[in-house]
């Protein structure tokens, strides 16, 4: 066994006791709140470090998650995982999950092989596949999406403490507690302060955490979709502290993309037009059209950038479009599923020293895995917003039925042109894909129950505060987005 990072002893004690931990929330909750904890506090305090077991994936926070909540579903809730079955909106994933295994045979012939494609595959599976899968098992209807929206909300809130105190402080939590940085230092200054890391991998990691929680906050308390109150304190005054957080983080591409995402989405069910959500999906795949074609070359951008914003990002963002050129380059001359593993798509000098720098995980993504896997990963993230798009019409964004899904949703359509920029792999983003596939996918309400008339049904009590009794039998949870309760809370 070898170790990515030699801290303190808490280290194996927290990692090794976490599963554990996991068994004892799905003992004391309901399945669908026990693995919605489980994933946020994970993702939010455990240590970042891998401890890799020769023939065996490697061990890593989100492993030790995934691992506990499938085997505590086995153990008190086994008939939420007998009752999954496969769809065809799942197939995406699927081939996402396996593509590294077509890259690996596609350059046998350069010395890789099945081999590593099995093993490719498996830490794919591992990092987006379980959590889509636990998703798919929790999360698939509108109970297990607000859920899940309302745990990142209430983590975001819990982070502020830690966030401010990093603000302040710099970022020494992760050392503090593990015994060791997680990430290098020197990239959490920014300017006269500090970009806070807390217990996640990179600042930028903190930054998308915090923007996802003030995101669904604002978004559910507009919909009147929040709890009236979470520790007797209102709702609605917890949003301000949070996005305040929010803008102290330092981080302008988040910030960004939190005003995009946040105004798109109020527009497009303010007007019920979808227009800007369709620009919101068109602008990865047009950006990725544009540079491997070579019609643009961002020099446009990032001299703007240089004069009218500062000068050191504008040389900073052209040093990552001149990388991405040569990157391009050297992905075009692979196979259609890349290049493989291995750093066998990045460019070397003459003296076989990299000369490459990565940044976006889109580059990334077609230098290992090719158009075949680029095309999987835009269809991937991008499938929940194309699928509520058919499911419903923007104006019933804002309704309680339909106002975590488009949040959510959007906030997926968000990551996506993040990935553009930056490569920072959240599996809790892949919990909103495999949730949202599994809502949206659902059959269309029975028998001329139309879809308003459920969410009518659906959305009643809140607006009335009264008790209400379906007197209509074929209006069941089945059809207004409630779950089958499973073996353990029959």
């Amino acid at each position: 066994m070898t170790v990515s990072h030699h801290g303190n002893i808490l280290v194996p004690l927290v990692m090794f006791g976490w599963i554990p931990v996991v068994l004892l929330l799905f003992s004391r909750m309901e399945p669908k709140k026990a693995a919605a904890v489980a994933f946020a506090a994970g993702w939010m305090f455990l240590p970042v470090v891998a401890y890799r077991f020769k023939g065996l994936p490697d061990y890593t926070k989100m492993t030790a998650t995934c691992v506990g909540i499938l085997l505590a579903a086995w153990i008190y809730d086994r008939q939420a995982l007998l009752n999954f079955r496969l769809k065809a909106v799942d197939l995406p994933m699927v081939l996402w999950c396996t593509c590294p295994f077509f890259s690996s045979v596609a350059n046998g012939i350069q010395g890789l092989g099945v081999y590593d494609g099995l093993s490719e595959t498996m830490y794919q599976s591992i990092t987006w596949g379980l959590p889509y899968f636990i998703a798919r098992v929790y999360f698939s209807d509108r109970e297990g999406l607000a859920v899940l929206a309302k745990a990142v909300f209430i983590g975001g809130l819990v982070y502020i403490p830690f966030c401010l105190f990093e603000l302040k402080m710099s970022p020494q939590l992760h050392r503090l507690t593990y015994g060791y940085h997680q990430h290098d230092f020197l990239q959490t200054i920014r300017g006269d302060g500090f970009r806070p890391m807390v217990y996640m991998e990179h600042g930028l990691m903190t930054a998308m955490w915090m923007v996802s929680a003030s995101f669904i906050g604002i978004w559910l308390a507009h919909a009147k979709a929040l709890p009236a109150r979470i520790l007797s304190i209102p709702s609605p005054a917890l949003i301000v502290p949070l996005l305040a957080t929010t803008l102290l983080l330092k981080s302008a591409g988040a910030l960004v993309l939190l005003l995009l995402g946040l105004s798109f989405l109020y527009l497009s069910n303010k007007t019920k037009n979808a227009l800007l959500i369709w620009v919101l999906l068109l602008v990865p795949p047009s950006y990725m059209v544009l540079r491997t074609t070579g019609i643009w070359s961002g020099e446009n951008l990032s001299g703007m950038v240089a004069e009218k914003f500062n000068a050191e990002r504008g040389q900073s963002l052209q040093f990552r479009f001149d990388n991405e050129t040569i990157l391009i380059d050297k992905a075009l001359e692979g196979t259609f599923f890349g290049w493989g593993g291995w750093n066998r798509s990045r460019v070397y000098d003459d003296e076989g020293r990299d000369i490459s720098i990565t940044d976006g995980l889109w580059i990334i993504t077609l230098g290992t895995r090719g158009i075949y896997g680029l095309t999987l990963l835009l269809l991937t993230v991008q499938l929940p917003m194309l699928l509520l798009l058919y499911r419903a019409p923007p104006g019933r964004w804002h309704t309680r039925t339909y106002a975590p899904a488009a949040v959510l949703a959007v906030i997926l359509c968000v990551y996506m042109v993040d990935n553009l920029l930056n490569a920072m792999v959240n599996p809790v983003f892949m919990l909103f894909n495999g949730g949202l596939c599994g809502f949206l996918s659902q059959a269309p309400q029975h028998k001329g129950i139309t879809s308003e008339m459920a969410a009518a049904t659906t959305d009643l009590p809140a607006r009335t505060g009264t008790r209400f009794i379906t007197v209509m039998p074929a209006i069941s949870p089945r059809y207004i987005g409630g779950s089958r309760p499973s073996r353990r809370n029959a």
